[in-house]
């Protein structure tokens, strides 16, 4: 069993809707979700497309993918989690917008949110105590003879490349695209995209993945609300 600290729109929030459809599955239920019909775009290419980013399900990473430390069982990763959630205030992203991103597709924000950027490096350092040192086998997955010196000493010390400045939010929509593609699958991601893309999105909790087995779908274990996010609901 493998765990990631994600974060995912609640399962009512249209973002989560459109972008579960555009993927083919919900991370929620587990089930898959009928495709969209994309004109110019054949089904057998648009499963490829999203094939890689449908297993990990609609998220932005917080914390990547791991296994627990000796002697850490998951009641207590839950615990850490909820008493740490209900300590952080949300995070308004003003607007996402599709960006490509060497090549794949993801939502970012359009503008740099640095208390985004604070809230990811706090979930790094707090949970790193529950995260088992990386196999031989998932560092070789990194490909760290592409990563920089930067982003090797973070996958070293971190288990992950892309923390703290080489963080990068993001959401990822699709897998690598030819160069030759990318103009038109950007098209098609914006007008697939663009009725959800107009609403501030509020990063209101964590959610907690799993990894049942290696290669078998991420689904989400449970939603963690932040502080306040219930009572601004209620005001």
């Amino acid at each position: 069993m493998r765990y990631a600290i994600y974060f995912t729109p609640p399962s009512a929030d249209p973002l989560l809707k459109v972008a579960a459809n555009w993927l083919g599955r919900n991370a929620f239920t587990g089930q898959p979700v009928r495709p969209p019909q994309i004109r110019d775009l054949a089904h057998e290419d648009f499963a490829q497309l999203t094939e890689s980013a449908r297993r990990y399900g609609f998220h932005a990473t917080l914390k990547a993918p791991f296994h627990l430390a000796e002697g850490i069982e998951e009641r207590e990763l839950l615990s850490a989690l909820m008493h740490f959630a209900s300590s952080i205030d949300p995070v308004e992203i003003p607007k996402l917008t599709i960006a490509n991103l060497e090549g794949f597709f993801a939502l970012v924000p359009e503008e740099p949110v640095d208390r985004l950027n604070q809230l990811a490096n706090d979930v790094t350092v707090a949970f790193d105590r529950f995260r088992a040192p990386p196999s031989e086998a998932e560092i070789k997955r990194r490909n760290p003879e592409k990563l920089s010196l930067a982003q090797r000493r973070n996958l070293e010390q971190w288990g992950y490349p892309y923390v703290f400045e080489e963080f990068r939010f993001h959401m990822t929509l699709t897998g690598p695209v030819p160069e030759r593609d990318r103009p038109k699958i950007e098209r098609i991601l914006s007008e697939f995209l663009e009725p959800v893309l107009e609403e501030p999105v509020e990063i209101n909790n964590l959610a907690l993945f799993t990894e049942a087995e290696p290669g078998f779908p991420f689904e989400i274990h449970s939603l963690h609300p932040l502080a306040g996010t219930n009572r601004r609901k209620t005001a």
